[in-house]
């Protein structure tokens, strides 16, 4: 009997992507914290995340649509779909911070490519991550590489998912740019020592006169 697998959410790629610490504490204690770039994101994303239809000479787009990937177990939304006069299939994921090619969001998009590649029955070889920082679309190449590539981390986020305990916390500069700087505490953490003397002094164990009071 083959067993199913545990759905993995395409946001929870490039989360991982960017620190597996991050995706464990959205993914495992519901955590979240806004910040200037998160809502500025999510200002961004209040168009594209309304599911919607348009029709234009030689293209139809697509807003807000749902996809998922069965083998793999991947589900979620694509932000825009593009389907062009000849049936191609051009992914859209819109992003409100600077582009960094090989970055996390190319991981969600290629993964995107994947879901819609099962959904239209066709092979899709190059998406688009659109930067709303410099207002262009930057093209992501859909190759066996970046296939193998969302193989992995969706792997990896499937196991965060089977844990009990979060991921380590980097503690590098990716940190300074995380919302989730405050919830993660990546600096104390960092440092054993003094997280264990934190913690001591957080929680000291009561005495047995402690508890006559």
């Amino acid at each position: 009997m083959k067993t199913e697998l545990l759905p993995v959410p395409l946001s929870a790629l490039e989360h991982y992507a960017y620190c597996p610490r991050q995706a464990g504490l959205i993914l495992l204690e519901e955590g979240y914290e806004d910040d200037a770039n998160t809502v500025r994101g999510t200002l961004l994303h209040q168009r594209v995340h309304e599911p919607d239809e348009e029709t234009r000479p030689g293209i139809r787009t697509l807003r807000a649509l749902p996809v998922w990937h069965q083998q793999l177990g991947l589900n979620g939304v694509c932000d825009v779909v593009e389907i062009l006069a000849d049936d191609t299939v051009i992914p859209v994921e819109h992003k409100s911070g600077a582009y960094h090619p090989g970055g996390p969001a190319d991981v969600q998009l290629v993964a995107q490519a994947m879901c819609l590649e099962e959904r239209f029955k066709t092979t899709i070889s190059t998406g688009y991550i659109y930067s709303a920082a410099d207002r262009r679309r930057h093209p992501v190449p859909i190759d066996a590489e970046a296939r193998a590539r969302v193989i992995d981390v969706a792997t990896a986020v499937r196991a965060v998912l089977h844990q009990t305990t979060l991921p380590a916390a980097a503690a590098d500069k990716r940190c300074r740019g995380c919302s989730m700087n405050a919830l993660c505490m990546p600096r104390l953490l960092a440092d054993q020592r003094r997280y264990q003397r934190a913690l001591s002094e957080r929680f000291t164990p009561l005495s047995e006169s402690d508890w006559d009071d």
